[in-house]
Order: structure tokens, then C-alpha cells, then sequence
């Protein structure tokens, strides 16, 4: 009877945070405690009792966006990195831990950060955070394990993007275009001399300058009380020493003032599709939330305005997706220059101008006559009923605490973001669609199939990338 309960109340919660938040905005707020260890180690906890379970997020300040210029792929490598063991604790402990005992694990490396995250029951949250230390205090460097894992992320490569029909030219080729500064435009995916030239001098450096305690901030969710997690976290964290960390680059970069825009054609592409990209206001910024209410009203699901106008009303599109910044993160998680993409599928018999006007008729709409009240409220309640689902399991909760903490500088903020998006009126949205969904701030790239190259002018697709033998580990 009572593993009912604590269901329920989970369940409950929800309800609370994302139906009745129009009317309450301030009705729950997520129980936050942060401390910071003498090392620089920040912790942020959110006790919740409803299930006997932990999730804990390690999140560092460094990702694509500051990896070292000609080594692109270098953040994403030195992730796989990570899972390869330490002197003390071999290659295959985190599974045989985690995995072992009902949990899982995954990491990830984004513009702005790197994070490794963890649920397991929380009788195993000591061994976690036992294993999360010994990594940062070193790693098993050897010519063994980066030959190994140079392999693995090369064999990503060929299978997700050389070897896939559109090859996510709508995340990495956008950006080359779109933006000016080598930290915001290159392939965070990496290239295969980058890769190569990678050295352990260099994944020891990087260890080094970014994975210091300093530069990195825990988050941890679950059945916990704040000062447990604390005091688990000094005894294992607390004598890993600071280390100095090079100075974060300038990446800012201001909005367009010149539409940008490049055809290409796809060997593995059936039918021709189109990716739009417009710079958007920085973190925080007062067009921020604004920005994220447009971005659901166009291209928010079914229901959005660029579904209904060009999927079913025009019937141009296949089918299209997209956010502010999508596909590599959310609404609430960048700290760098990002943008509000578009990538849609659209019919072999439509030009992509026809589209790229119907887009903006769309756009001009909203600027021009706002929409109804109740179209905004509808925009609202399922962004924050998407933002609140995205909170609820404690591995993601814990990984949002971390990453506010570290972007925003307050895992607060997770708090603010019902306030900010409620706060949002007709006029917020129709101004922040005339100032940055503009033709100048505009980047555009047309992927075609290689059938349809040449009649529109456009030189052939390179040959897909021969497939490799799956590397050993």
C-alpha cells in the first residue's frame, strides 16, 4: 500500500506543475539545496521520497563549443574516453555497478557541456559517486584505449552521418553556415584527420584543464535527504584538489545582417528536404522566454502552426520538426550563440522558395495580428507540460539541476522557467518574431537527392563512406 502512495504522489506532482500552472504559477516548486565544496565542486540536491531510487549527473564545463581548434571532435571523443577505466577502477566497473544492480548510464557531449549521468537504486548511490571521483582524479590514458575509442567515434561517424541519408546537415552543416566564430560553426562531430591527430598528450591536457572539481557541478535527485548527499559527496570529492582552467573564449556573435543560404545534394536521400536557421537571443536574455513560446506555436507538433499551414493545409511538407535549440538540446540549456531550426521533408514537385514563403507567411501572421488568447495558452500549457514530463524521472531531474546550475549559474532557474513562460503576452511574441525571424538573420541550406542534383544545378554527392569493421573493445 504504501509503493502506491509514493506512485501517486509522484503522479500528483505532475498534475500540480503543468495542468493547473496558467492559473498557479508559483502552486510547486521543485526542493532545491546547493552547497560548494573548498575545492569548487558545486552540489545541487532535490530530495523526493516517492521512489527508492537516486539520479546523479556529473555534468563539466567544457563541450563542442570549447574543444581545441583543429581537433574537432575532441569533447565528443574524450567522453568515450571516460568509460575506459583508471588505474583503480578497470574498464567495465561502471556496468558491472550500475547495470549490475538494475541501473543504467549513459553521457553525452553538447555546445556548452559534457555529462555523465546515473539512476540506480540509492543503496548504490555511494558506489557511484565513489566511481564519478576516481575518474576525475585520472584516467587510464593509453595508446591502446585512444586508438580504440578514436575508432569507435569514427565508426559514428560513417553510420550517422556519412552513411545516413541527410547525414544531420541540419546540426552541423547549419551551423558552419550560420554562425562566424570557429567555436560556434565547426563539426562537433568531429573529422577523421582531427580525430586521428588526437594524441595522449593532448587527452591528458584536457583532463587536466576541464575535469578538475572546479569545473564541474553534481547533480543528485531522489530519496535523500540534502545533507546526506553533502556529506557523501565531501568524503569521496572533497580532497580532489582544484585545478586551473583555461579561460572560456569570447563565442558571442550578433545576429545576422545577411541571409545565408547553400544547396547540396544527398547519394542516400529519397525525397528533398530543407533546414532554416535563425540566431536567437542569448541565455536569459528578455526575448529568451518569448522566443521559447514562438518556437512552440511553429513548430511544436501537430498542432503548431508550420505543421498545420504546410504539412496538412498547403500540403508541401512530408513531414517537419525542430525547436530552439534542437536537435543537440532544449529551450533552457544552451549558453552560447544557438538557433531556432527548422528541418523538414518537403515534395520533389514543390520549390524550396515555395516553402521558404510559406514559412515566413506564417511568421509575417503572427507578427502582424498576434494570436488568439487561447492559442497562446495552449502553446504554453504543453510546453511546460513537456518541460515538467522532462523533470519527473530523477536521472533527468538530476542532470537539469546540474546543467542550470552550471549554465545559469542558479539551479534555481528550473524554478523561474513556469514564472517566465506564463509571463509571456501576445506582444512579447509578435516582437521577438519581427526581430529575429527575418530574411537577413535567415540561414538556409536545400538538400536534394543526387537524382535531382543536376537539374538544379547542384555538383554530385560524394560516395558514401565505405563501412569498417566494428572496433574491438
Amino acid at each position: 500500500m504504501k509503493r502506491f502512495a509514493r506512485m501517486g504522489s509522484a503522479c500528483v506532482l505532475l498534475a500540480i506543475f503543468a495542468a493547473p500552472v496558467a492559473a498557479q504559477p508559483a502552486a510547486w516548486r521543485m526542493p532545491i539545496e546547493t552547497r560548494t565544496l573548498d575545492n569548487g565542486l558545486t552540489v545541487v540536491v532535490s530530495e523526493d521520497r516517492s521512489s527508492p531510487t537516486v539520479g546523479v549527473s556529473v555534468v563539466y564545463r567544457v563541450g563542442m563549443r570549447l574543444e581545441p581548434e583543429n581537433r574537432t571532435g575532441f569533447a565528443h571523443l574524450f567522453e568515450h574516453l571516460m568509460f575506459q577505466g583508471t588505474p583503480v577502477a578497470p574498464k567495465g566497473t561502471f556496468d558491472r555497478v550500475i547495470q549490475g544492480g538494475g541501473g543504467r548510464l549513459n553521457g553525452s557531449t553538447r555546445p556548452d557541456y559534457t555529462n555523465y549521468i546515473e539512476t540506480a537504486p540509492v543503496s548504490a548511490l555511494r558506489p557511484i559517486l565513489w566511481l564519478e571521483a576516481d575518474r576525475m582524479k585520472t584516467l587510464d590514458f593509453s595508446p591502446e584505449n585512444l586508438k580504440n575509442q578514436q575508432d569507435v567515434v569514427k565508426e559514428e561517424i560513417r553510420v550517422n552521418v556519412q552513411n545516413q541519408p541527410y547525414g544531420l546537415f541540419f546540426v552541423f552543416d547549419i551551423n558552419r553556415l550560420a554562425f562566424s566564430k570557429w567555436a560556434n560553426a565547426h563539426d562537433g562531430y568531429g573529422s577523421f584527420k582531427d580525430l586521428e591527430g588526437a594524441t595522449l598528450a593532448d587527452v591528458e591536457s584536457f583532463h587536466r584543464d576541464y575535469y578538475g572539481p572546479n569545473n564541474a557541478v553534481i547533480g543528485i535527485a531522489g530519496d535523500i535527504s540534502p545533507e546526506e548527499a553533502f556529506a557523501m559527496v565531501e568524503e569521496y570529492f572533497g580532497d580532489i584538489p582544484a585545478r586551473a582552467t583555461p579561460a572560456r573564449p569570447d563565442v558571442s556573435e550578433p545576429l545576422n545582417t545577411e541571409g545565408r543560404r547553400e544547396a547540396q545534394a544527398d547519394a542516400l536521400a529519397q525525397v528533398p528536404a530543407l533546414a532554416v536557421g535563425w540566431k536567437m537571443p542569448a541565455r536569459g536574455h528578455a526575448d529568451h522566454a518569448p522566443m521559447a513560446v514562438l518556437s512552440q506555436l511553429l513548430a511544436g507538433g501537430d498542432a503548431s502552426r508550420l505543421y498545420q499551414g504546410l504539412v496538412k493545409g498547403r500540403e508541401q511538407l512530408l513531414n517537419i520538426d525542430g525547436g530552439l535549440g534542437w536537435p543537440l538540446g532544449h529551450a533552457w540549456d544552451y549558453d552560447g550563440p544557438t538557433l531556432l531550426t527548422l528541418f523538414a521533408l518537403y515534395k520533389p514537385n514543390v520549390e524550396p522558395d515555395a516553402v521558404l514563403g510559406a514559412v515566413n507567411e506564417e511568421v509575417a501572421r503572427i507578427a502582424a495580428e498576434g494570436v488568439p488568447a487561447e492559442t497562446l495558452a495552449a502553446a504554453k500549457t504543453k510546453l511546460l507540460a513537456d518541460y515538467v514530463n522532462g523533470l519527473e524521472p530523477f536521472i533527468s531531474r538530476a542532470d537539469e539541476l546540474a546543467k542550470a546550475q552550471l549554465l545559469w549559474g542558479n539551479a534555481e532557474a528550473l524554478n523561474q522557467v513556469p514564472g517566465r513562460v506564463q509571463a509571456v503576452t501576445v506582444a512579447d511574441v509578435q516582437r521577438v518574431a519581427k526581430t529575429y525571424l527575418t530574411d537577413a538573420n535567415r540561414t538556409v541550406i536545400d538538400r536534394v537527392p543526387a537524382a535531382m542534383a543536376s537539374a538544379r544545378g547542384i555538383a554530385p554527392p560524394a560516395a558514401p563512406a565505405p563501412a569498417a569493421a566494428p572496433a574491438q573493445d
